[in-house]
């Protein structure tokens, strides 16, 4: 298969080029290098560097997709919070553009990234399914949202198949520790320097962690499978406090580094859990990865740069 791989130089789009090409498939990366890294394009994907604003005209008709792998985002919750227009520039304008040359380039699929851990806003209920009511806390999670809806009505008017999936918090090698995404990326990177971390708030707020092999092989069933279209949760089914987080990258690195605490950020949910019950039983995917497991692989990769 001929994937078109939006965002592939990035932390999660990496990990999935990596597994499309050990099962023979052909990967193009389309990527504008905003945020990841040209040294995270595996060898054997061909590469373009453009802005998915442009909607990427020339890339679908030089490269001809059969499916694309769309991971390409604004991923920051608190830059949307602080730019929405931004994070709806990229994450919808961006967006409706691929799939507008999706429907007028005879591509058969589309997969999506988009967010468990955003879309379902203060949860009513714990693991929350696909079915739960859908009220985003932020601008990001709107974004998402939107995208699914997108990739709905060009399925109801184009024939064009889509998976919607609905990562919990990725985490994993290769993460940022930089920025402001990705508070595991950025414990470790501070472990690993022997410095301490700050927690905002209290700590107590909860999170579903899935590691990124995980996520990667969701994605791979999905382009590989013949599903029904919809959204699908990628994710654990179970909360991890910061708090027990830290004390667990503590455990695994024996320092001892007491977490600071800063205060809470805005447009941050206080609790998140997403149930996988449908992927389950619809793609055969499951998280394989224990999250103890998955943070000292994680910790292990942060102390070997």
């Amino acid at each position: 298969m001929r994937v078109l791989l939006s965002g592939g130089a990035g932390f999660v789009g990496s990990h999935v080029a990596r597994l499309l090409l050990g099962r023979g498939h052909e990967v193009a990366i389309v990527d504008d290098l905003s945020t990841g890294s040209r040294k995270n394009v595996p060898e054997g994907a061909r590469f373009y560097e453009a802005d998915i604003r442009s909607g990427c005209a020339e890339i679908f008709r030089d490269f001809a997709p059969e499916a694309l792998c769309h991971q390409a985002a604004q991923m920051d919750v608190r830059r949307s919070v602080k730019e929405p227009d931004f994070d709806a520039e990229v994450n919808v304008l961006g967006t409706v553009r691929l799939l507008q040359n999706c429907a007028e380039h005879g591509v058969n699929k589309v997969v999506f990234a988009s967010t468990g851990g955003a879309i379902y806003g203060e949860q009513q209920i714990f693991p929350a399914p696909e079915d739960h009511p859908l009220y985003p806390v932020s601008p990001y999670g709107v974004s998402k949202l939107a995208g699914e809806r997108y990739m709905y009505y060009y399925q109801v008017q184009f024939g064009l198949p889509y998976v919607a999936l609905r990562y919990a918090n990725v985490y994993g090698p290769g993460q940022d520790p930089h920025g402001e995404a990705g508070v595991v990326a950025i414990f470790c990177g501070n472990l690993a320097r022997g410095n301490t971390s700050t927690i905002n708030g209290g700590g107590k707020q909860t999170r579903d962690y899935v590691y990124v092999e995980d996520v990667a092989r969701a994605n791979v069933l999905a382009l590989e499978d013949d599903v029904p279209s919809g959204a699908y949760n990628i994710g654990t089914g179970l909360e991890t406090s910061v708090n027990r987080l830290y004390e667990l990258l503590l455990e695994i690195s024996d320092q001892d580094l007491p977490p600071r605490h800063g205060p809470s950020k805005p447009g941050e949910q206080l609790r998140s859990c997403i149930d996988p019950t449908l992927a389950e039983t619809t793609l055969d995917w499951y998280a394989q990865t224990d999250v103890r497991v998955g943070l000292e692989e994680t910790l292990r990769s942060f102390e070997s740069l």
